[in-house]
């Protein structure tokens, strides 16, 4: 089990929006390492404007494994997804994944995807916009499969997208990729507004998940509001999972404050229930 804080590489744009620890990776690192945090999950947009090296190096300083990287700002502030309606769109969309799945062969995580995956519109039929959905999801996954790098399918609320928001859905789309690389990650902020029982959700469709996200209800830093973060952690120890919990939050008030309030609140409940 490790326990990690979601941190924004330099190549992306420090807005408010972004979930994550900002500013250069030195600071961010040591910060979070200082903090006694096991490790980060990061969140990048142009991995060819890295010094992976370095990056490898200032984790290994400070005692951080690198667990995942997200691909979520490749949407968000490139509007690249693989549901477009244009061709190049779609296609520099796989091009970006696939640049971020070399990054994280190189350090050994995982990467996952978010909102890249696009959503349906009145411009296409549903059944194409499925079409482009699942054989981009075969297409990365057999480029990943050969780099020996998982990727974690995430569900997203309605309010995000209208495609794929339960696990139910999530791992119907697995069934259909058909790959063993291509698995599904549990966010607690999505499962608590579209799952209608999210304890029995985590225990029904443990054997496809591989990573977790933490975030309180509104999501702030747990135990900002009212989840209750020792029934959720001791739900998936319950199920077997011993993978990597990262959180995904809004860095409010402040990103400091925030990396301090989650690992007061969940470090105690990691050593009760985890050992």
């Amino acid at each position: 089990m490790k326990l990690c804080y979601q941190v924004a590489t330099p190549d992306v744009s420090i807005v408010p929006s972004v979930t994550a620890f900002q500013g250069k990776l030195s600071h961010s690192f040591g910060r979070l390492g200082e903090l006694g945090y096991d490790g980060v999950e990061l969140m990048t947009l142009n991995p060819l404007e890295l010094n992976w090296d370095e990056v490898r190096k200032e984790a290994e300083k400070n005692r951080l494994d690198v667990v995942l990287v997200c691909t979520g700002e490749i949407f968000g502030q490139k509007k690249l997804s693989f549901m477009d309606k244009n061709a190049e769109v779609r296609q520099n969309a796989r091009a970006r994944v696939k640049e971020i799945i070399d990054f994280a062969s190189y350090l050994g995580a995982y990467i996952n995807i978010g909102r890249v995956r696009g959503q349906y519109t009145d411009e296409l039929p549903k059944e194409v916009s499925y079409g482009y959905a699942i054989d981009a999801f075969k297409d990365i996954s057999e480029y990943a499969g050969k780099k020996e790098v998982k990727i974690a399918l995430e569900t997203v609320t309605i309010m995000q997208t209208n495609f794929i928001n339960t696990v139910e859905e999530a791992v119907k789309v697995i069934k259909d990729v058909d790959n063993e690389y291509f698995r599904l990650m549990m966010d607690i902020f999505h499962l608590n507004i579209e799952e209608k029982d999210m304890f029995e959700t985590i225990k029904n469709y443990a054997e496809y998940n591989i990573h977790v996200h933490l975030a309180d209800n509104n999501r702030r830093y747990p135990g900002h509001c009212g989840l209750n973060f020792e029934k959720i952690i001791k739900a998936f120890k319950e199920v077997g999972y011993d993978g990597a919990f990262c959180t995904e939050i809004f860095q409010i008030p402040d990103q400091e404050s925030a990396a301090i309030g989650a690992v007061e609140h969940l470090r105690p409940i990691f050593n009760k229930i985890y050992g």
